[in-house]
């Protein structure tokens, strides 16, 4: 079952069964708006960039996985690659996460999404990030729609924090302006 989240909004991770989730995968996707021209409308390219940063309570940046850094140090979390263009269906990046190996140390992880072609959400439709049970076939947990197109070239899309012995997701939505998720450091104070 399937929760369609809108900003702020939370979900736990628990199974439908009873216990908590083991692995998740976050899964992003966008198209390029298609530029009209003199002569009819012509694809563009839009890189846009998935990255998940580690957390730890006092709110310090522990790790960071991303098109530069593919694995997590202590390899809990995996980037499943770079998609430069958008094109395809479904989602365009992934990042996995092995929520029972994450570090106990980590209490929470961030999402983010960058415009690393500097383009603007304006340029970019149908985007979403998800949430999937990698151990139910890629069962949908949590969707977010990435709907605020606007003059940003990023955002801080959804977190996951330790509750418990579980997970919860919080969707965020916040705009930002950055090309790498360094850029949006300063954005995540209050956020954490």
């Amino acid at each position: 079952m399937t929760v369609n989240l809108s900003k702020g909004q939370r979900v736990s991770l628990e199974k439908q069964g009873g216990g908590t989730l083991s692995k998740v995968r976050m899964g992003l996707g966008w198209d390029a708006v298609k530029k009209r021209g003199l002569f009819g409308s012509k694809s563009q390219s839009i890189d846009l960039d998935a990255s998940a940063l580690l957390f730890d309570a006092s709110g310090r940046l522990v790790d960071q996985i991303w098109f530069q850094q593919l694995d997590s140090k202590d390899g809990s979390v995996h980037h499943t690659g770079d998609n430069r263009t958008g094109a395809g269906e479904g989602d365009d990046e992934s990042i996995q996460v092995d929520l029972a190996h994450v570090p106990a140390q980590i209490s929470t992880l961030v999402f983010t999404v960058n415009s690393f072609t500097g383009q603007t959400f304006s340029q970019i439709e149908n985007a979403h990030c998800r949430l999937l049970d990698e151990t139910s076939a890629d069962a949908e947990i949590a969707k977010y729609n990435l709907t605020g197109s606007g003059a940003h070239t990023a955002q801080i899309m959804a977190k996951l924090s330790r509750d418990g012995s579980g997970w919860t997701m919080t969707a965020l939505g916040i705009p930002a302006t950055g090309r790498t998720f360094h850029d949006l450091l300063p954005a995540l104070a209050g956020q954490l």
